[in-house]
């Protein structure tokens, strides 16, 4: 039995894949790297920019992203003022450069006042240069820290894409992840973007929490469709090491796959188109317009504790921590940095061109597919000769070549959690197996 038929017969969720490698495969770089000669190959005209505000009003029971709860002020301006020098630092490593996408993510960015807001897209337009007003730029918000002034604020200065986890609309389902969420607060939040007019709102549910149905899953989803969402993801629970769920001893794998169908079906009936696992786009959502950035061929400038940069050869970031006491060491450290401090990078993974290659491959197929003629001109190799595994997934029905491109099946995109992992690197899967958690 070959490891993709064993991975088969146990769960489909395994880990979910935003990024590869994972950051638990990063490691320090001895000696630090100076910040241009990481840069200084990588092309510039289409970065995608984000900003990392590492804070949140509660920590959610299944949380495992860098933040901290409940912050005082003194340390939101402490990281703040940090941040300032991180990017001017970053800006003069990078000299002339052109932003396709920005996004402001956390943690909750909407727990900054308005003044920490206003600092943001300061330092994204006037010091870092990019065009907030005509690129696509994301922010996260929370039903607990936006309001109007704060509403109108992004609005104004270019955000044209809202993204609110909601998890679900029973107050019961979200008590059971520890996240104390009034269904009522929910609605007014959701009344209120819709009032002040962005383009795109998109809303996260989550599926397999304790005492969730397929019915109750629906209701929430018929609910969210009342708000016309431009985008829904969903998500399947996931319980991870240090967080409040992790340390219940309690099995958590029951009805995700059946939860995913019944959702992914009815937001098809209702003429959501499904892009990934995950996403589900509207026929009235826009065209995200702006210049074309794709993931897998463009590099990303990250400024923040806790944000990733990626380039084609090294993937960097601050150091990563579930732990509240872990995080808060090192949003305390940070704060600290010197701007000069921030010419060297610290912490992270550098991408042989083999691994470039899986990187490519991996992101690809678990988008629109792997365009074998447009691999071989950048890589000037058959991706099926790299990649044999492609061939074992359309063997099992996961996968399918279709014109020249290998996409997922229908069976392929559901099990999209267990494929990307299967994929890693045997180097990845070691060093992501060897990382400590804390």
């Amino acid at each position: 039995m070959t490891r993709l038929e064993q991975m088969l017969e146990g769960s489909p969720y395994v880990a979910y894949l935003y990024g590869y490698p994972h950051k638990t495969a990063y490691r320090p770089f001895t000696p630090a790297l100076p910040l241009e000669s990481v840069w200084a190959e990588e092309r510039r005209d289409a970065l995608f920019l984000y900003i990392h505000v590492p804070f949140c009003e509660m920590r959610c029971g299944f949380c495992n992203l860098f933040t901290a709860a409940g912050p005082k002020q003194d340390v939101v301006d402490g990281y703040l003022g940090a941040l300032v020098r991180e990017t001017k630092r970053v800006k003069e490593a990078l000299g002339t450069a052109s932003f396709a996408r920005a996004a402001i993510g956390g943690g909750t960015p909407t727990l900054l006042d308005v003044a920490g807001l206003n600092t943001v897209f300061d330092m994204a337009e006037g010091v870092m240069g990019a065009d907030m007003k005509n690129i696509p730029v994301s922010v996260e918000v929370s039903p607990e820290t936006v309001d109007a002034q704060k509403l109108q604020v992004l609005r104004s200065r270019g955000t044209d894409r809202v993204s609110m986890g909601i998890q679900s609309f029973i107050e019961a389902e979200v008590a059971a992840v520890k996240r104390p969420q009034k269904t009522a607060q929910v609605e007014a939040a959701l009344d209120l973007i819709r009032t002040t007019g962005f383009p795109t709102l998109n809303l996260d549910l989550i599926y397999g929490m304790e005492g969730q149905t397929e019915e109750s899953f629906l209701y929430s989803l018929r609910t969210a469709l009342r708000y016309s969402p431009e985008e829904l993801y969903l998500y399947p629970l996931y319980v991870r090491p240090l967080t409040f769920l992790g340390k219940k001893a309690r099995a958590w794998d029951d009805l995700r796959l059946s939860l995913y169908r019944v959702g992914r079906d009815f937001l098809l009936s209702e003429g959501y188109t499904q892009v990934s696992m995950r996403m589900f786009r509207a026929r009235h959502a826009p065209d995200a317009g702006g210049p074309v950035y794709r993931c897998q061929e463009d590099g990303m400038v990250g400024l923040g504790c806790g944000a990733r940069s990626y380039t084609g050869q090294v993937h960097y970031s601050s150091e990563y921590a579930v732990g509240s006491r872990e995080v808060r060491s090192i949003i305390s450290s940070y704060s600290e940095r010197t701007e000069a401090s921030f010419g060297e990078v610290g912490y992270g993974f550098r991408l042989d061109s083999a691994e470039r290659r899986r990187r490519y491959m991996l992101l690809s197929l678990l988008a629109d597919g792997v365009d074998l003629a447009v691999y071989r001109q950048r890589f000037c190799t058959d991706a099926l000769e790299d990649f044999p595994e492609l061939e074992e997934l359309e063997a099992h029905g996961l996968a399918r070549k279709h014109g020249g491109v290998v996409q997922l099946t229908v069976a392929g995109v559901e099990r999209s959690d267990l494929i990307g992992p299967w994929l890693h690197s045997e180097q990845v899967q070691a060093m992501m197996k060897e990382y400590a958690w804390r």
